[in-house]
Parts: C-alpha cells; structure tokens; sequence
C-alpha cells in the first residue's frame, strides 16, 4: 500500500507580519501536496475577532470561514474525513491539531500534554481504516522548552505503547520544536520508528551496518524553519511499518507566505 503524508504548522491560518488571514490560501496549498494524510498544527477551531472583521462580507484572500479552519480545508477536497483536538483555549477562540484524511478515521483521541498553564499542548491520535488494515496516526506539537519537550515526548511514548500493539503501522507528525534534535534517539529506542529523512539516508548496506556499529545513529531531520530561509529542524514524520520512498521539504516564495514553517511531505509504503 501507498500512502502519502505531509505535516504543516500553519501559524494559526494568518500570516506571521500583521496577521492577515491566509485560510484560503492555505486550502489551496494543501491540495497541492496531492496527500493521503495532513498533520496540521495551530489550527483554529474558533476566532471571533478574525471572524467579525473578515467573514462574510470578505471574499477576496482576506476571507474568514464561517466553519472551523479543519472542516473549511477538509470540504470540497479528498479529504472527506477530519479530526481536531483542541489545545490551547482564550476568549475569543481556540486552536490544536487536525487530521484530514482520504480514509474513514475510525476513532480519536486528544491527550493533553501541557508542561504548564502558559503553553497548552497536545497530541491527537486518530485511528484510520485503510484498505490494508489500521493505521495509527498522532499529530504532535511540542513545547518551546527543552525539559518540558522531554516530559512531553515521555507522554507521547506512553501513549503510542498504549494504543499502538506491536505490530501496526504508526506514522507520528508534526511539530517537535526540537531544534538541538535531542528527542529522535529516545523515539526511535522506545518505540521502533524511524524519522523520514535519516531513513532515505541510507542507501546502502555498508551504510546500514556502519549506523549500527556506531549505536547511536546519525539523524537528521529536515529544515524547515523559518519558512522564508528554513536553519531548524522543528518538524518531523516519524514511521513504524512504512518505508520513506521520497522526503521533501516544500521551499520557495509561496511557502514563505503561508506559515512560519515550510511543509514536510513524504511518500510511503506499508511494508
């Protein structure tokens, strides 16, 4: 089986100078990724403010959807089924993670993770049914500090053993803010995944034993932000079950105007 994903943090759907919204723009470009499966981080279930000063009456780039921002990019497109796990909670609004899917999500979960009450996190765990059996997905956006990264990445181990047997495929996407790439180590010894990038580098067998001889095996995680020139390697797929096929991250001007982070797609096989 074929499956294509991609993971993006889309900055709450307006632009990182002045806000502006970019909701449409964003639809436009998730159906350019031609995927199976978007991990999306900093979705917006809810904003009156942007809502009142952009909705109806907008219908130029500007406009702001009357529905949430998930089910806005999930209608009208492949991605007949969605998900959202609602994290971080203010007056006028909310945001989290979404899932939007080509497959019927057969169940979900939210785990809140949040290391304290001034960053709200979370992970969202949707169960899909492919014509090849479950697959278990879980959008992640970690905290902007280390330590707390660290208890939230126990978190997220906890909750892959618990709902993820041996034996079925896993993809994990999204927003590790883990910039110093200390957390690969540690998933890739608990649960058996490997990240998206550090797989395509091997491509040989004398690379594969020399990575296993060396124990701790070199991982690096694509580029991707910021988004107008991407230096830190934030976000990340993860597998268990699948082989990477092809890894990209999606740079150039259109991008850059998006989201303060640059799209990570990737092709897979069920193995």
């Amino acid at each position: 089986m074929k499956i294509r994903v991609a993971t993006y943090n889309i900055h709450k759907g307006v632009s990182s100078i002045r806000a502006e919204p970019r909701v449409l723009a964003l639809k436009q470009a998730i159906g350019m990724f031609d995927a199976d499966v978007v991990f999306l981080q900093e979705v917006q279930g809810k904003h009156d403010l942007k809502a009142a000063k952009y909705g109806a009456e907008h219908l130029g780039t500007k406009h702001w959807p009357a529905a949430s921002q998930h089910e806005y990019f999930a209608g009208e497109s492949r991605h007949l089924h969605a998900a959202y796990g609602m994290n971080a909670v203010y007056d006028h609004g909310h945001h989290g993670n979404a899932l939007l899917s080509a497959f019927p999500i057969a169940n979900m979960a939210n785990h809140d993770v949040s290391d304290h009450a001034y960053e709200q996190r979370g992970i969202l765990h949707c169960v899909l049914n492919t014509p090849h059996g479950l697959v278990h997905c879980y959008v992640v956006h970690l905290g902007l500090f280390e330590a707390g990264r660290r208890r939230q990445t126990q978190a997220l181990i906890s909750a892959v053993r618990a709902s993820a047997p041996d034996g079925e495929p896993v993809i994990i996407a999204g927003d590790f803010n883990d910039w110093r790439n200390t957390l690969s180590a540690e998933l890739r010894n608990c649960l058996g995944v490997v990240e998206a990038f550090d797989q395509l580098g091997s491509k040989s067998a004398l690379s594969d034993i020399m990575r296993t001889l060396r124990r701790k095996a070199s991982v690096n995680p694509a580029r991707t932000f910021p988004s107008a020139l991407p230096f830190f390697r934030l976000d990340r797929i993860y597998v268990r079950g699948f082989k990477v096929d092809t890894a990209e991250v999606l740079h150039g001007p259109l991008w850059a105007k998006l989201s303060d982070h640059a799209p990570i797609v990737a092709s897979l096989s069920l193995g």
